[in-house]
């Protein structure tokens, strides 16, 4: 009886081992990305700026924004921890191509959501109205309103619209000083150089709030724009719902304005109240 035992058991371990090779369980090959889990990934790709202070910022310690602090909390919601974050630069011009292609499951970027890019990608959100301001230096009493910069040098970014856009409805006698990048404008602001510079308040809002600029420079309060940023995910994707539902629990638990005041509170910022999904202003 006692051999009879040992080998029936015998028997329903070697069965067992059958099956498990059968379903593939012992190839080696699975790894931790079960497909037949439901096909859910290790990792989870976003695309953030990495040049914007404030916003989205690579640093020597990691990244850093509200930006970055918006979708991480996004990416949480979804079931990824911050170590199965992998961080892309997205630069502007490259935005709806890395979508389409692929290359991240969804980008927060300062991306404004218009109806050109809605043809292209699918938007969450917004998750923060911003609006078209100036900085200028915090003892400067003389700009008070858009039509203050006649006369005064503005700072024109290659690339940016926003320069020529005062000159063309608000100052017309704005004198555009051409610098390479924001950055570059600070230095130029802060000696003189240049009187005014000029693009999203909450991007300028990021640049005063550094260590090295804090007390330097105030933001105008013009609102001359309404930018909405939205999350983009590639067309018809799914993960819209859910990053939408996301964005509604993150500013009901309170760490939307928790982000706000981290990034921004050195720029005495006046944000916007967190917007409704789907309230896009024009």
């Amino acid at each position: 009886m006692k051999l009879r035992k040992v080998t029936a058991a015998s028997a329903a371990v070697f069965a067992l081992a059958l099956t498990a090779t059968a379903c593939g369980g012992g190839d080696g090959d699975g790894g931790s990305n079960d497909s037949g889990s439901g096909g859910d990934k290790d990792k989870i790709t976003i695309g953030i700026k990495f040049d914007q202070p404030g916003l989205g910022q690579k640093t020597p310690q990691g990244y850093a924004g509200f930006d970055v602090d918006v979708a991480t909390y996004v990416a949480e919601k979804l079931g990824y921890s911050g170590d199965q974050i992998e961080w892309k630069e997205s630069k502007s011009a490259d935005r709806e191509t890395m979508l389409q292609r692929g290359d991240v499951d969804f980008i927060a970027a300062t991306y404004s959501i218009t109806p050109e890019r809605q043809e292209k990608v699918d938007f969450a959100g917004p998750y923060l109205l911003a609006h078209q301001d100036v900085l200028i230096r915090a003892d400067d009493n003389k700009i008070k309103s858009p039509e203050d910069l006649n006369n005064a040098k503005l700072c024109s970014v290659t690339g940016s619209t926003s320069a020529q856009n005062v000159k063309d409805k608000l100052a017309p006698k704005a004198q555009l000083q051409p610098y390479p990048t924001y950055s570059a404008c600070l230095p130029g602001l802060q000696n003189g150089a240049v009187d005014a510079l000029t693009t999203d308040d909450s991007i300028l809002a990021g640049y005063a709030a550094q260590s090295q600029f804090k007390g330097k420079f105030k933001l105008g309060g013009f609102k001359l724009t309404n930018e909405n940023y939205g999350i983009g995910v590639k067309k018809g994707s799914d993960l819209k719902d859910k990053i939408n539902k996301a964005l509604e629990e993150m500013v009901a638990d309170k760490s939307w304005d928790k982000a706000v005041k981290d990034n921004f509170g050195p720029a005495n910022y006046k944000n916007e109240p967190a917007p409704k999904i789907g309230d896009i202003k024009s």
